[in-house]
């Protein structure tokens, strides 16, 4: 961590804003169209940051792959949804001015006898040019997808579609081998009898194994929607509180129980609990199969899901390096301020100033302070009477990259601290039981030191003063510029000067410096 004394302009280790560069402002409105075995899928990103937001978003789920195993052709009623939705898609991506546009198509397009002539009509009827990856390439496009979410991935990305499963290994930033499998649950559905089936599975997965060379990962990182839905009925059978399912984490054994509710369960009542449709709900159970046996063949420590994929593997594709590097959750917090804001670039002098409280703190830790300071002011719009609640749900179910679940809690707490001292009655304490004690402490000083802080927003930094914690006298100082910075701390400065003392469990004390 780069020492605030070293560094004036209080960057830290992540270097000057990259989101409103030109690498970046070339990645403005990029829009990615994937043509899978089960859906056509179009995504627009605003890619301005490193953790990109979602545009426009749109699926069909058309079964392209549907009956391929038998007829060795694109089911003829997906071809029809398919080529309707393309023609769409195509219609809104000029009229949102989509700087580029990729479509690509995977497993059933390439695979199928008549993908030739559906890739010619598609260009022919909707001007798109379909790009047919072969599964090296979806699987490291894939693998890509989950870089741009997790920069520190380890493990193994697992992919499934409708007709095919990819795999690759993630380490060091980059992804290294590449399979490719028949794996998929609209492969797997014509064979009859469940024995024969998982038998065919089990082969099938240990052929992917041996390609790798390799059967044994600490973590996998599961994409794709058939998975999703299955991390879903987990989230249901758990009852865990936070229904995000990106960076979600499974236990092996408790994947073991949720894929044995699946195998007598209900699918259609499922489907309701869980808000998901029939279309995904029919492909569950084999899904399920091909889950339990690719656990049982790489036994990772861990199984945790990505909602980012091959459309954000193509994103990533066309961001220079030096935005690859750069962390996702900083330059996401870096663009909300720029954009929504009162004072722009205020969010790191709040750091510096709150950042002695927090000298123990580990880099991790650090960041994620850091991103409290970058956000605490982006809602500010919002009334005053819910702007704490407001801030703890969009903190808890944003979209970025880079926080595991307890993390966003943490982030959550701290910034409705920032506008109301008590937690109590608040959409926290739902999710709670995703937070120990002691960060939940934690949070909630960096709340009311952010709080605190603020007061004096408005006015040249220079006037903060600073603070200074002596846990063992259990003082809590602050030191005040001669002038004007005493004139600042006012009755309301004072009161929340004395709420971030008690949270810390100390006598707060107030200086002037000399002159």
């Amino acid at each position: 961590m780069t020492d605030d004394a070293q560094d004036p302009e209080g960057y830290g280790p992540f270097g000057a804003p990259l989101f409103d560069g030109p690498e970046a402002r070339a990645l403005r409105r990029v829009g990615v169209i994937d043509v899978g075995s089960n859906s056509v899928r179009m995504v627009v990103f605003d890619g301005a940051a490193r953790s990109p937001a979602y545009f426009y978003n749109e699926k069909i789920l058309c079964g392209l792959g549907a009956g391929l195993a038998d007829s060795g052709k694109l089911n003829p009623e997906g071809r029809v949804r398919a080529l309707a939705a393309l023609r769409r898609f195509a219609i809104l991506a000029r009229g949102m001015e989509v700087n580029s546009l990729t479509a690509v198509a995977t497993a059933a397009v390439r695979e199928a006898d008549d993908g030739p002539a559906f890739e010619a009509e598609v260009t022919a009827r909707t001007g798109l040019k379909l790009w047919v990856i072969d599964g090296p390439q979806e699987a490291r496009l894939s693998g890509q997808g989950v870089l741009l979410g997790w920069p520190g991935a380890e493990g193994l990305m697992c992919d499934i579609g409708g007709s095919s499963m990819e795999l690759a290994e993630l380490s060091g930033g980059e992804v290294g081998a590449t399979v490719s499998g028949r794996v998929g649950p609209l492969k797997l559905q014509d064979i009859r009898g469940k024995g024969a089936r998982r038998t065919e599975i089990e082969a099938r997965v240990a052929e992917m194994a041996e390609a790798l060379g390799r059967d044994r990962y600490d973590r996998l990182y599961l994409v794709g929607g058939s998975w999703r839905a299955i991390a879903r009925i987990d989230m249901e059978r758990r009852g865990y509180p936070l229904h995000v399912l990106h960076e979600y984490i499974m236990q092996p054994r408790d994947l073991r129980a949720t894929l044995d509710f699946i195998e007598g369960a209900d699918m259609a009542d499922l489907g309701k609990r869980t808000g998901t449709s029939m279309a995904r709900m029919s492909l569950v159970p084999i899904a399920a199969e091909v889950l339990s046996r690719t656990v049982r063949t790489f036994r990772p420590k861990e199984i945790a899901v990505s909602s980012y994929g091959i459309r954000e593997g193509l994103l990533f594709e066309q961001m220079p390096e030096l935005l690859r590097a750069r962390d996702p959750l900083i330059e996401s917090c870096r663009a909300s301020e720029a954009a929504s804001a009162r004072l722009p670039g205020f969010g790191r002098v709040l750091y510096r100033f709150v950042s002695p409280l927090f000298s123990r703190a580990d880099d991790r830790r650090r960041r994620l302070i850091r991103a409290c300071c970058l956000l605490h002011d982006v809602s500010w719009r919002a009334h005053p009477d819910y702007r704490a609640e407001i801030c703890f749900d969009n903190a808890t179910r944003a979209n970025l990259g880079g926080l595991t679940h307890s993390e966003r809690v943490y982030l959550g707490l701290a910034l409705l601290h920032r506008y109301r001292n008590k937690h109590a009655g608040s959409p926290f304490e739902a999710l709670a039981p995703l937070l120990d004690e002691g960060d939940t402490r934690e949070a909630e000083v960096v709340g009311k030191a952010m709080r605190f802080g603020a007061m004096f927003s408005a006015q040249d930094p220079a006037l903060m003063g600073t603070l200074k914690l002596f846990p063992k006298k259990g003082e809590l100082l602050l030191t005040l510029p001669p002038g004007d910075g005493e004139a600042l701390y006012g009755e309301v400065a004072e009161a929340r000067f004395r709420s971030l003392a008690a949270a810390l469990s100390a006598e707060p004390i107030v200086r002037v410096a000399r002159a």
